[in-house]
């Protein structure tokens, strides 16, 4: 399988696009205590910052996803990127509590485009054969980021605090630079440029069985990814009292296990299909459970950590090349990242309800992080049983149809 320069360099933007992308939401993860010491506040009203970021970002894949559907991918891509940026940075002036919620709705109306457009790009433009391995590679950038931040978190925090740590999210600002000067546009989409083309609506009246079933997917999804990580470093500080320094080793460690999952489930989706590779991926989660939520030293709760970002990850491994490639052609940069938000929307009220559940039962985060990441793991292994599998399908090619079909 041979790739061009130009592939690899589409690749390299959509993994590190959605890396900082990630990193910057994460940053906020590990100060929820410190901002609210700052602001005479509990943790629970901070944790509504992450709940408003999850909640904006459906509106970030709609506006984004049909910008980059009109005007195409790249450019798109280069103006959420900078809108991110900026938003991270200006989240470290934030004078109030207030403020800073509004801030971290804005940013993940910004966060919001970039998968979407990312993972459009890049299914569109790699080998066919290559698309189970770069999905793993793109989905990766997510636990890449938590990965960056943590290493920023161990080593920076002391010197910097809560403030500092969103002042150094806008260093993915220069990305934009290498997408500008060595990133293509999408050859589906210029098959598809100069076509007519149905609308949003019309396209998913049309396919209104798929776009329900595909919310509910990724709903299951978001509480799954969301339900295992977003209050880990809570439950390490507050539960278990570790100091910042083992927090961020764990946390590490955890990242690890989820970009070994997502590029090795990524890659046996291409052999044993998607559905099967996600179903698997799954279930492995159910035996870690007690290991992961309810064990005590560090040493076991890092292998816990491993073991079950290995299940998540590896699950969400195939969600960029599956969503992709059951797409409507005609909106592939608006689906999936919709769906994918949308189920983010409905599952942004998980840090809210988690870290409710685990003061009702005496600050007891594992329990809350157990009942949720258990009962997922079974609905997505069952969910999944019931998707289209359309793995290799050629997207150009298809693309081409869609503007013939459309202009005849």
């Amino acid at each position: 399988m041979s790739w061009t320069r130009e592939q690899r360099n589409v690749t390299i933007a959509a993994y590190l696009g959605w890396t900082l992308d990630a990193f910057d939401f994460f940053l906020m993860v590990f100060v929820l205590k410190d901002i609210a010491a700052e602001f005479n506040t509990k943790i629970p009203a901070v944790a509504l910052g992450i709940t408003l970021t999850l909640a904006m970002r459906p509106i970030g894949a709609l506006i984004f996803g049909r910008l980059a559907d009109k005007y195409g991918r790249r450019p798109t891509l280069m103006i959420n990127i900078a809108i991110y940026s900026l938003l991270e940075m200006l989240s470290g002036f934030s004078p109030n509590l207030l403020t800073l919620l509004v801030l971290r709705s804005l940013f993940g109306i910004a966060m919001g485009g970039e998968w979407g457009v990312g993972s459009a790009l890049t299914m569109e433009t790699v080998p066919t054969k290559a698309r189970g391995f770069v999905s793993g590679l793109l989905q990766a950038g997510y636990p890449s980021g938590y990965l960056l931040a943590s290493i920023v978190f161990g080593v920076a925090y002391q010197y910097v605090g809560w403030r500092g740590m969103f002042f150094i999210g806008v260093a993915p600002a220069l990305l934009v630079l290498y997408v500008r000067a060595h990133v293509p546009e999408s050859p589906a989409w210029k098959a598809m440029e100069k076509r007519p083309r149905p609308g949003l609506l019309k396209t998913l009246k049309q396919n209104w069985k798929l776009s329900i079933y595909a919310i509910v997917l990724m709903t299951a999804f978001n509480f799954f990814s969301h339900g295992t990580q977003d209050l880990y470093p809570t439950f390490l500080r507050e539960q278990h009292h570790f100091d910042p320094h083992t927090v961020a080793l764990i946390t590490i460690v955890l990242n690890v296990g989820a970009i070994c999952g997502g590029l090795f489930f990524g890659s046996m989706s291409e052999k044993i299909g998607r559905r099967w590779a996600i179903f698997i991926a799954a279930l492995i989660a159910l035996p870690v459970l007690p290991l992961w939520a309810f064990s005590s030293g560090p040493v076991a709760l890092a292998a816990g950590a491993f073991l079950m970002q290995i299940s998540v990850q590896g699950a969400w491994g195939v969600i960029p090349v599956h969503l992709n490639e059951i797409s409507p052609d005609e909106i592939r940069a608006t689906f999936p990242g919709l769906i994918y938000q949308l189920g983010n929307l409905l599952a942004s009220v998980n840090a809210t309800m988690q870290a409710s559940i685990a003061i009702k039962n005496g600050n007891n985060y594992g329990l809350a992080m157990a009942l949720v990441g258990g009962t997922v793991a079974v609905v997505i292994a069952a969910l999944i049983l019931f998707s289209r599998e359309r793995r290799g399908i050629d997207m150009t090619e298809s693309a081409q149809h869609v503007g013939a079909a459309s202009s005849a």
